[in-house]
């Protein structure tokens, strides 16, 4: 052997950067924060309305599940589902016993489950590069939103990250990217300000760090190297400050630059006069319609109120009158005495009425849930005819009924299944195109773009809200607020017992009724042909932020494999 093969024998080896292993939250702060995270969540929705507390329970969930074993992070992210969905969704055991609503609270909270074993599997990325915490969050947000809104059944878009935000600057975003990037938003500012909160925390304790050879190790100021010396470790305050500063400026700068997206407070079009006719039900609950006509004579009798106010002057002439879903309890293409009321409204208020009815068939043993146009002198115009193509699995259809009688036999209160219908809801009225959309299917990206895309000028919800209460009622209308300014188009929500109320392309609501009341709203709307970067993109932003979020999980994996670190 040389002299040189002897001096490179036993040369030192290279110094290598250390690889953090520090510990995460003690689980006894962990469960208590996962469980304030869904709070927070649930009290950013309506009827509540604190926004910002949403990029806040994304915070706590991340700091929660951030080094956890994967099962950990699960567990984790179910407690915060549990907080967020039990509450969030009471309304939907109001009249049909706890089984539904605590199945279907558990089935959501699962998908935050999975978010929050996602946040532990990227944990060491995020201690590699902890500028990536923020993007990282907002990725894997839209990515969990991604998948329960299409699954199962076609899934459950409730309580999605941009439907809390009907009153935050962050609205005005979805007219670029659609409710999935006001979602990445708020999830961004979760994660800028767990970044904030985990230096604060980390640099108060001390942790493990190890070279990644697994020889040797020190102790230290959590997520740093070991310091080199006195003045390294000091340093100016300036510096010992930035990793708290600089995530807290940039949340604050991009909530307020959010109001510098530009959104149309009104359209550039044709102005029509439309009036909301919300009839009420004789009573709340799913038998809203058991007394035979009763809820189609609420809303004819309603409508002929209004045509007198018209006559004595007190009132515009509409151009159209909006009634809501349900509002024909009897199919009006079968029933001549139903028929004959409607029309008797129509002529008498001169405007053709949207209809929404139950319509039989095609089918024995079918039924559709419709929106129809209902002319003054000539009646039901059968080509101008929506049929709602997103009916609720296991409320207005029961799939694999069999299976799910095992489960409740009250999934046999619903005989007759609704079939979806196969065309988007654009309605031409003549003075508008309308883009129908019925009850949930506002949730629903897709099917209210399609609206859009098809012509329309006006977006209209018609919804029957009489067997939940007014929560439900106001997060649906926070959603068509985003709808809205998504598509720069007006929009209107018509509920049978309320909330009902006009939408500007900016958010802005106006003429919003009372729950469970009778009350008729007219108002002037300007029209709007134009699309937003939203329409145009069409469900691109949603699939980059997705495909980003699976490149994430892919990458975690790789820098797992190579540090070979286990999960805290």
């Amino acid at each position: 052997m040389t002299t040189l093969d002897r001096d490179e024998t036993h040369a030192p080896a290279a110094p290598t950067r250390p690889v953090v292993t520090g510990r995460p939250l003690p689980l006894r702060v962990a469960a208590p924060l996962a469980v304030a995270a869904g709070l927070a969540l649930l009290v950013a929705f309506p009827p509540y309305g604190v926004w910002p507390l949403a990029p806040v329970g994304v915070a706590l969930l991340a700091a929660a599940t951030h080094r956890r074993r994967l099962r950990a992070g699960a567990g984790l992210g179910f407690l915060t589902g549990v907080a967020l969905f039990a509450p969030l969704l009471a309304w939907t055991n109001l009249h049909t016993g706890y089984l539904p609503w605590v199945l279907l609270s558990l089935l959501q909270a699962g998908y935050l489950a999975l978010l929050g074993a996602a946040t532990a599997w990227v944990s060491p990325l995020v201690d590699r590069v902890r500028w990536s915490w923020p993007v990282l969050t907002g990725l894997l947000w839209v990515g969990q939103e991604t998948l329960r809104d299409r699954t199962p059944f076609g899934g459950f878009p409730w309580g999605r990250l941009a439907f809390s935000q009907d009153t935050s600057p962050l609205l005005r975003l979805a007219s670029l990217g659609g409710a999935p990037l006001v979602t990445f938003a708020v999830a961004l500012l979760g994660g800028l300000l767990v970044t904030a909160a985990w230096h604060t925390w980390t640099t108060l304790r001390p942790t493990t760090l190890t070279h990644p050879s697994g020889t040797g190790s020190t102790t230290g100021p959590a997520d740093t190297a070991p310091p080199v010396d006195t003045a390294t470790a000091t340093g100016s305050s300036a510096r010992r400050w930035a990793p708290v500063a600089v995530p807290a400026a940039l949340a604050v700068a991009l909530t307020a630059g959010a109001l510098l997206v530009p959104v149309a407070a009104a359209g550039s079009g044709a102005t029509v006069t439309v009036a909301i006719v919300q009839g009420n039900v004789p009573r709340l609950g799913l038998d809203f319609n058991a007394q035979r006509q009763a809820v189609l004579n609420n809303h004819v009798d309603a409508t002929l109120e209004l045509a007198a106010r018209v006559a004595a002057g007190q009132q515009d002439q509409p151009d159209l009158v909006v009634w809501p879903e349900n509002s024909s309890d009897i199919d009006p293409l079968r029933n001549p005495t139903a028929g004959a009321r409607i029309s008797q409204a129509a002529d008498t208020v001169r405007a053709p009425i949207l209809v929404g009815a139950v319509l039989l068939g095609p089918g024995a043993g079918q039924v559709r849930n419709a929106g129809i146009l209902w002319r003054p002198g000539t009646g039901a115009d059968l080509d101008q005819l929506y049929t709602k193509r997103h009916p609720v699995p296991f409320a207005e259809y029961v799939p694999l009924r069999d299976v799910a009688r095992m489960v409740s036999k009250q999934v046999d209160l619903i005989r007759n299944d609704f079939v979806p219908g196969s065309t988007p809801g654009v309605v031409r009225v003549g003075p508008a195109v309308l883009g129908d959309v019925i009850c949930f299917e506002v949730a629903y990206d897709e099917v209210v773009r399609d609206t859009v895309t098809g012509g329309a000028q006006l977006l209209v919800v018609q919804t029957n809200n009489a067997t939940f209460d007014v929560a439900e009622a106001r997060q649906q209308l926070a959603m068509v607020r985003l709808r809205a300014v998504e598509h720069g188009r007006p929009a209107l929500m018509a509920s049978t017992v309320g909330v009902s109320g006009f939408v500007a392309p900016d958010g802005r609501v106006s003429d919003a009724t009372g729950f469970n009341t009778r009350e008729v709203v007219v108002r002037q709307l300007r029209l709007d042909d134009g699309r937003t970067l939203a329409t145009r993109l069409g469900w691109w932003p949603e699939v980059a932020l997705a495909a980003l979020a699976a490149a994430a999980l892919v990458g975690a994996a790789v820098v797992r494999r190579r540090q070979r670190i286990m999960p805290g």
